[in-house]
């Protein structure tokens, strides 16, 4: 449920994505001297498991064990180094896991807000899995951290989109707060002494790997230029191939995108007078209610019916809306 969320779920077969979405260092463990190291990722174990009954949002049930244990790890570094921010996730039972009356969509929403004296708004995890009518299903996973007003560093998000055991799209970025045309230290300090392209570069050397363009102009207006959004398609490799790209390649690139998040931007110390202050509160409200009203309004009553749709959104619109 990032901000690039589940628009293309409208799109024909063989689905191609069309996305369209979206400081104090007291607060971390860890220090921003730049001789200091990153901060260290959590590792999942490989025995990692399901339980189904319920299902919960760090089961990440129905992908494969290098998928699941990307999310894991991701999900883990994050409340591990903002745990002292972060309020306790409060959604109720039917919130953090849902379904369809057919069984066929499956869902799982995790959120949890930062205390008032925090630079983290919220995060927000989630996975999704549709069975497809023409056979096969979708799963989606994703992460975003969302910070508010009292930094105007960026926020974090990864998506994976998978539509089947050869195809995956992959959207990895940090995306601006503010315009980096008008203010070229935003753009120096957070996307170029950071080398965040490096990463990008990394993955399109791939032979599998294509840059993913989406056709919707919203989605060019929030990323920002170092972002990753690549299509990976390993049809007619050896089997297999899908998952060795995840475990060796997404995995490391989406670790190095985080800590430089965590270390940057989480924990990073700005100053944001009140003027900058009420613009990034509205930039951000604006983003948000666009990201509700463009996909994911339109989405979930189709997959999940009026009721379960109407109560997962207002969840967000709830947390959204501060």
């Amino acid at each position: 449920m990032a901000v690039f969320f589940p628009h293309f779920l409208n799109s024909p077969l063989p689905l191609l994505p069309s996305f369209s979405s979206s400081s104090s260092s007291l607060f971390c463990p860890f220090s921003l001297n730049p001789a200091s190291p990153r901060p260290q990722i959590f590792a999942a174990s490989s025995s990692s498991h399901m339980d189904n009954t319920p299902r919960k949002f760090m089961d990440f049930p129905f992908v494969t064990a290098p998928h699941r244990n990307l999310m894991i790890d991701l999900v883990s570094t994050v409340e591990n180094h903002l745990q002292s921010q972060l309020k306790p996730c409060t959604l109720p039972p039917d919130v953090q896991y849902y379904y369809n009356q057919s069984g066929t969509s499956h869902g799982s929403l995790h959120i949890r807000s930062g205390h008032s004296s925090s630079q983290v708004d919220f995060i927000l995890g989630s996975w999704l899995h549709s069975e497809l009518s023409t056979g096969g299903a979708l799963n989606i996973t994703s992460l975003s951290a969302y910070l508010n007003a009292s930094t105007d560093a960026p926020n974090f998000l990864i998506e994976l989109i998978q539509s089947s055991p050869t195809s995956l799209v992959l959207l990895l970025d940090l995306p601006p707060r503010k315009d980096l045309v008008l203010y070229p230290e935003y753009l120096q300090t957070f996307y170029e002494n950071t080398r965040l392209d490096s990463l990008r570069q990394t993955l399109e050397k791939l032979p599998e790997v294509r840059p993913y363009c989406s056709s919707a102009l919203y989605v060019r207006c929030l990323t920002s230029p170092t972002s990753i959004m690549i299509r990976v398609n390993t049809e007619g490799a050896e089997p297999g191939r899908m998952e060795e790209i995840i475990k060796d390649q997404v995995d490391p690139v989406a670790k190095e995108a985080l800590a430089i998040w965590l270390d940057q931007c989480a924990c990073g110390q700005r100053n944001v007078d009140e003027a900058e202050k009420a613009y990034l509160e509205k930039r951000d409200g604006l983003i948000k209610s666009k990201t509700i009203e463009i996909d994911v309004g339109s989405t979930f009553p189709r997959l999940f019916g009026p009721d379960i749709a109407n109560r997962i959104l207002g969840v967000i619109r709830e947390v959204y809306n501060g």
